[in-house]
């Protein structure tokens, strides 16, 4: 269940949209959470969740949050500059870059993760919980720990051979 709209140059992708039901006196009450994932396309990318008692006003309230939480990721050459691994609960996701023309390998969460964020060839797999949501965490996770390679001699105080 995944679909994506522009906003103000931002590409946001629903994941999830969960029904929730309270039984009350009249019958059942319907309330509905949903998860998006938003992205300029060019390194930004952030995940938020909202609820509400409709389905569009809780996407908005997850698109709200999600631009909020925003983190900017490296990108090199459309893909990511080394190998990642990015775990929340019980879901492990590890990101691998590609070589041009790949495309993005991976399953339908971490997929969108990747293409709101703006990379373009990468290869993934997923361990554990098969749970959208803890997966976007996980992927969002992985993101997060990427340095440029800059930035990793800066760090060591090496020169690390390969491209710079």
């Amino acid at each position: 269940m995944s679909s994506d709209q522009q906003r103000g140059g931002l590409v946001d992708k629903v994941i999830k949209i969960k029904r929730c039901a309270a039984v009350v006196k009249g019958g059942r009450r319907f309330s509905f959470a949903a998860m998006v994932v938003v992205g300029d396309g060019h390194g930004k990318v952030g995940w938020g969740y909202g609820k509400a008692n409709e389905v569009p006003p809780s996407v908005e309230k997850a698109v709200k949050d999600a631009s909020r939480s925003m983190i900017e990721i490296p990108i090199h050459d459309g893909t990511i500059p080394h190998t990642v691994k990015g775990h929340f609960g019980s879901a492990d996701v590890i990101l691998i870059p590609a070589s041009p023309g790949t495309g993005i390998i991976a399953g339908a969460a971490v997929r969108a993760v990747c293409e709101a964020a703006g990379i373009r060839d990468v290869l993934s797999k997923s361990f554990g919980s098969t749970n959208p949501v803890n997966l976007v965490k996980a992927a969002m996770d992985g993101l997060q720990q990427l340095r440029p390679q800059q930035e990793i001699e800066r760090l060591r105080g090496i020169q690390l051979g390969g491209v710079s």
